[in-house]
C-alpha cells in the first residue's frame, strides 16, 4: 500500500515511475491469501471512521459504496476467564480491577486521548508513564501483559509514544462514531482494494514489475543504478520502501553513520494463524489476553464484523503472536504452532472443538512494526533523503506519531510524496525497490 500509493501520487504529479516488487504480486502486508476455500486478507485489518486518508483513497478508487460498517464487541481474557469489555457497564463490572483501579485506568486513557503532540512522550519509558498514571496494580494486571504481548521484552525500550498512538487512534474512532467504535471493511477485503489500486496506477502510466527483487542500489554518473534479476537499470532517483535493515544492506554507498542509524531501528515481527471454523468462538471482534500461558497474543474474530455469508457461513479467526527478532518461536513449524494454538483454544473456549477447524494457515513476517523506542524521532527515525545522491527512503519506520495500520501507511505515502516532489528534478523515478 505504501509503495503503490506513493507511486500513484508521484505519477499524478507528472513523473514517470517504475514500481519494483520482490513478491509475485503487489500488496505486502495488505495482500490476501487462501483460508481453505476462502480468499481474504492475509493479516487482520479494520477501517475506522477516523481513517480519513484511507477513506479518501477508497473514494478515489470508486470503492466508497463497497464499505460496510458495524458495531463490534471487545473481550478480555484474564485469570482464565473471558469477560466482555464492550460497554461502560461492562467496564464498571470488570472483576479483575477495583473501583479505584478502574478510575485510574479510565483516567489514563482519557488523558492520553487529549495529548496532541507525542514528541515529549518519546523521552519517557512506556512502563514509567503507565505506572505513574494508572498505578502499580493496573500496570501489573493490565498494561504489562498487553505490552509484553505486543512487544515482548522490547517493551523495556519502548517510549510512552507507543501506547499513546494506539489510544489516540481508538479514541479518534470513538469521536467519529458518536461514542461507539464503528469498524469497517471493504466488501471482498483488501484483495478488491489492491486490484483497484493496481488498475489505478496502471492507468497513471506506472510500470509495475513483480517478482523483481533488488540486489543493490548505487549512485553512478547519470543517475541511480538499480540492480535486479535482469541486470541493472538507471533512474534519476530511487525511493526505497523496504525495512531499514534491508536498506542498509542494499545501498553500500551509505555512510557508516547512516547504516548504524538504520540498523538501530528495532522491529517486531509476527506469526499469525488464520482459522476457518464451523462455529464462532465468542463473538468478540478483539479479545485481549493477559494470561501468559496463552501462546497467541490476541483473538480476532473477523466474522464478528464481516457477515459469515462472505465465508460460506463459516467463521474466520486470526490468532496473532508478535515476536522479537530472537524469539525461539520463529523456529516452530506450522504443525507445532497448530498443536499449541488449538490446545489453548480448547482451554479458553469450552464450546470449541478441534473438529470445528476447517483450515489452519500460518503467515510469518519478520519486520512488521518499527518499535517507538526512546528518543526515536531524533536518534532512529530514517530521514527522507540519504547522503547518496538520488537515493531516498520512505518506509513505515517513519511513522513516529502513530501506530502501523493502513491509514497511517497511506498518510505517510501522501505526505512523503509532497516532500519528494520538492527534491525530484527529473521525471524518472524508481520506487519500492524491494529486497
Amino acid at each position: 500500500m505504501l509503495g503503490m500509493t506513493l507511486a500513484a501520487r508521484l505519477a499524478q504529479a507528472g513523473h514517470r515511475v517504475t514500481l519494483l516488487e520482490a513478491a509475485p504480486a503487489t500488496g505486502g502486508l495488505a495482500s490476501a491469501c487462501r483460508h481453505g476455500d476462502v480468499t481474504w486478507d492475509r493479516f487482520y485489518h479494520v477501517i475506522l471512521m477516523s481513517d480519513r486518508r484511507l477513506l479518501a483513497l477508497l473514494d478515489e478508487l470508486g470503492l466508497a459504496d463497497a464499505l460496510r460498517w458495524g458495531t463490534t464487541r471487545t473481550g478480555f481474557y484474564v485469570d482464565g476467564k473471558l469477560h466482555s469489555l464492550s460497554t461502560s457497564l461492562d467496564f464498571a463490572r470488570f472483576p479483575p480491577l477495583s473501583l479505584v483501579d478502574k478510575a485510574r485506568l479510565a483516567w489514563t486513557i482519557t488523558y492520553a486521548s487529549r495529548v496532541r503532540d507525542s514528541r515529549a512522550l518519546e523521552q519517557v519509558p512506556v512502563s514509567d508513564w503507565l505506572r505513574r498514571l494508572s498505578g502499580h496494580r493496573v500496570f501489573e494486571r493490565i498494561w504489562l501483559p498487553l505490552l509484553r504481548a505486543k512487544l515482548g521484552e522490547n517493551y523495556r525500550d519502548a517510549s510512552a509514544a507507543f501506547i499513546w498512538a494506539i489510544i489516540a487512534r481508538m479514541y479518534a474512532a470513538r469521536r467519529s462514531g458518536l461514542k461507539r467504535e464503528r469498524f469497517g471493511h471493504v466488501e471482498g477485503g483488501y484483495a478488491v482494494v489492491l486490484e483497484r489500486l493496481q488498475r489505478h496506477v496502471d492507468r497513471l502510466g506506472v510500470v509495475t514489475r513483480v517478482g523483481h527483487p533488488v540486489r543493490e542500489v548505487r549512485a553512478e554518473r547519470g543517475g541511480v543504478a538499480v540492480d535486479g534479476p535482469d541486470g541493472s537499470a538507471t533512474f534519476d532517483h530511487a525511493v526505497l520502501t523496504v525495512p531499514c535493515g534491508r536498506i542498509a544492506a542494499l545501498v553500500p554507498q551509505l555512510s557508516n553513520i547512516e547504516k548504524a542509524r538504520l540498523r538501530s531501528v528495532t522491529y517486531q515481527g509476527i506469526a499469525c494463524a488464520s482459522l476457518l471454523l464451523r462455529r464462532p468462538l465468542a463473538g468478540y471482534y478483539v479479545t485481549n489476553i493477559t494470561d501468559d500461558w496463552v501462546p497467541f497474543t490476541g483473538v480476532i474474530e473477523m466474522t464478528a464484523l464481516v457477515d459469515p455469508v462472505t465465508f460460506g457461513g463459516r467463521h474466520l479467526v486470526y490468532l496473532p503472536r508478535y515476536l522479537t527478532q530472537d524469539d525461539p518461536f520463529w523456529t516452530l513449524d506450522d504443525e507445532s504452532i497448530r498443536k499449541r494454538f488449538l490446545s489453548a483454544l480448547v482451554r479458553m473456549y469450552p464450546s470449541f472443538r478441534r473438529e470445528d477447524v476447517l483450515a489452519f494457515e500460518v503467515s510469518r513476517v519478520r519486520e512488521v512494526l518499527a518499535v517507538s523506542t526512546l528518543h526515536y524521532s531524533t536518534e532512529r527515525l530514517p530521514p527522507l533523503s540519504t547522503s547518496v545522491p538520488g537515493v531516498h527512503v520512505v518506509n513505515s519506520a517513519q511513522i513516529a506519531q502513530g501506530t502501523l495500520n493502513v491509514n497511517e501507511t497511506v498518510t505517510l505515502a501522501e505526505q512523503q510524496a509532497v516532500a519528494l516532489l520538492e527534491v525530484l528534478e527529473r521525471p524518472s523515478v524508481a520506487t519500492g525497490a524491494a529486497a
